[in-house]
């Protein structure tokens, strides 16, 4: 099996669930074959809150397969009696207006067909007229559930109880169909369509953008600009496409009405709702603690197929990352005549032989994107090693091949620009939009846009007076004090984001590091080998427009160094320091970038290696309490800025 490795978001939320295990315990369960009815039941709840908190670490179809095992042998357990709850860190939960239950799943038609039975047989113990028996039947949308009673928007939850996220709302979330608030119960989902063409490259998942659109942080600027757009919204489930019919009409017409309604709207689906209209039905056959009797979740088995690979592609994407596209014999499934399948990484291709020749088994979830299950008859992979858009040398990051050329890689060129922009944070104007425009007239690399004279941004088509912002708004990024690391990290280098900038310019000016040798960089704490070979790849690659930008005259504060940290007589001088909440002495990145003045070093999480949390306003006890638990020194801004010899 696979080993997995949780990452920080996914250990926070299993630290919130409080299991009497460590994390590296927690990772075994998913890495073993065998497991006892406690370790599978602790499995199953790590599982579910993962992926209700968008951090998902297996497949719903392995998980379904677990839950179903466990039904089969502990039928009993309260795991299996009540709704799974969502996990949301830090947040107060508060009584829902009325019970959201989970829905109880069938995957085949036999058992829809058992499940309209027992609607048949309930309406005859009430002596309802089994003619009038309606049957509504929508997409099962794939999103996070939530209830909107016109003034608050709750979370699931446990069913009973949920968490106010009614933020969602305050930071532009609409309801859909343009309707109005109070409807109920419903999910909060995202376009299919936008996310695979606008966030699908930053984000794994659409559950990671619907858990950001509630998260108590701020939201990030890409999922923001989502909601603003309009392809977030909150679904109610009376507004869904549906259909509506007797239970003759429905086993009759069963596979024509499963694919209309899948097919109906543009958001993830992963089943059917069917579920009894009537209420004198409704109300006989009730709930158990956990699901209503009279609803059902239609969940489409896997189709399968063994298809021959006829070569590899591989694609450059704008972030640099290169994709292998399988090119298959035609193969029909599902409906569908299938020739092309997205291999997961080169990894993948690396390490189960997928390659010409191969034999691979290929599965299709009901009308969802195909997939390749298992490798049959592996064959020798076609690795390549040069860049399909700009043929720079490939080099590997994790499981992926990624082209290090940020500058001159036309699959990359917009991408390099508004990553620039982006992290130096110091300048408005160049957005997205406004970078695909300067791009579609050619422009390639950073000091070309300082390049542009007014007159020039008029012909691309921007007004007098937008013209002549742009033109301001890029002398002010060079007058505005900014951080070299920031400015270093702004040209998208390979593993060189913000920390590791950091730690480079502790030991180097700026435009020293692009003369550091990998040896050299190996000797500073937190860069191993393969990262320090990839750096230095990246700095090679970037270099030139490196020093065409900083030429420019940018105003550059200089990292501390290490040497004259460890010298300081600062109280905090080597400390860890996390800083969370709301300040009052000044923004908390002004409070950072302060205590790193005074040589410590500023974390952004809280682990047995911190030093101090420095608490601001609105700091839950739990946080407080986990953070003395490992033995951190917790201080108030004031006690903190006492402590510092600023109050």
């Amino acid at each position: 099996m696979s080993k997995y490795k949780f990452n920080d978001n996914q250990i926070a939320i299993i630290e919130k669930l409080g299991l009497n295990l460590g994390i590296e315990e927690a990772e075994k369960l998913f890495t073993s074959d065998e497991h006892s009815w406690e370790e599978l039941e602790t499995l199953l709840k790590v599982a579910n809150a993962l992926y209700r908190s968008g951090y998902p670490i297996i497949e719903d179809e392995k998980y379904d397969e677990y839950l179903n095992y466990f039904k089969t042998h502990d039928p009993d357990n309260p795991y299996l009696l009540n709704v799974e709850p969502e996990v949301l860190i830090d947040s107060k939960t508060v009584r829902l207006p009325k019970k959201m239950l989970s829905t109880d799943k069938a995957y085949s038609f036999d058992e829809i067909k058992k499940w309209t039975e027992r609607i048949t047989k309930a309406a005859s113990e009430i002596e309802f007229d089994q003619n009038l028996i309606e049957i509504r039947v929508t997409p099962k949308l794939d999103g996070y559930a939530a209830y909107d009673d016109g003034v608050t928007l709750y979370t699931r939850g446990d069913g009973v109880r949920g968490q106010d996220i009614t933020r969602a709302f305050e930071r532009g979330l609409k309801v859909a169909e343009n309707a109005g608030r109070g409807l109920g119960p419903g999910e909060i989902v995202i376009k299919k369509s936008y996310f695979d063409e606008v966030l699908s490259e930053k984000f794994e998942n659409s559950r990671n953008i619907q858990a950001a659109i509630i998260a108590e942080k701020k939201v990030d600027e890409d999922v923001q600009k989502a909601i603003d757009e309009g392809a977030c919204v909150f679904y109610p489930f009376s507004l869904l496409e549906n259909w509506t019919g007797s239970i003759e009409e429905l086993l009759s017409n069963f596979e024509s009405i499963l694919e209309d309604i899948w097919n109906s709207v543009d958001f993830d689906v992963d089943g059917l709702i069917l579920e009894s209209t009537n209420e004198p039905i409704k109300e006989h056959m009730g709930s158990t603690r956990k699901f209503h009797r009279w609803q059902i979740a239609f969940k489409v088995n896997d189709a399968t197929a063994e298809v021959e690979v006829l070569e590899v592609v591989p694609q450059t994407s704008r972030t640099g990352r290169v994709s292998p596209v399988a090119v298959l014999v035609p193969t029909k499934l599902s409906g569908a005549t299938l020739s092309r399948v997205t291999v997961h990484n080169y990894k993948m291709v690396k390490k189960n032989g997928v390659g010409p020749s191969a034999i691979i088994k290929l599965v299709r979830s009901g009308l969802v994107i195909p997939k390749i299950e298992e490798v049959i008859k592996p064959a020798e992979p076609e690795l390549p090693e040069n860049c399909p858009s700009c043929g720079a040398h490939l080099i590997w990051e994790g499981d992926h091949l990624i082209c290090p050329n940020k500058s001159d890689c036309p699959a990359q060129t917009e991408n390099t620009l508004i990553h620039f922009f982006k992290t130096l944070g110091n300048v408005d104007g160049f957005g997205p939009k406004v970078i695909e425009k300067i791009a579609n007239q050619g422009i390639k690399h950073i000091h070309e846009i300082y390049q542009i004279p007014k007159d020039q941004f008029v012909e691309f088509g921007f007004g007098d007076k937008t013209s002549q912002n742009l033109i301001d708004q890029l002398q002010v990024s060079r007058e505005i004090e900014i951080e070299d690391w920031r400015f270093l990290a702004a040209f998208g280098v390979t593993r060189l984001a913000g920390g590791n900038c950091e730690k480079l310019l502790q030991h180097y000016d700026v435009v020293q590091v692009f003369e550091i040798s990998v040896e050299d960089m190996v000797k500073i704490d937190g860069f191993a080998q393969l990262s320090a070979e990839a750096i230095v790849e990246g700095l090679a690659n970037v270099r030139e427009e490196f020093f065409k930008v900083y030429s420019l005259g940018f105003n550059l504060s200089v990292t501390p160094k290490e040497s004259d940290r460890e010298s300081s007589d600062s109280p905090i001088a080597g400390a860890v320091v996390v800083f969370t909440g709301s300040m009052q002495q000044g923004s908390r990145d002004d409070m950072e970038k302060n205590a790193k003045a005074l040589g410590a070093k500023v974390a952004k999480s809280v682990t047995g290696k911190t030093t101090f949390l420095v608490t601001g306003d609105k700091v839950g006890e739990t946080k407080i309490k986990a953070a003395r638990d490992k033995g951190v020194k917790v201080l108030t801004e004031q006690e903190y800025l006492k402590l510092i010899g600023e109050l």
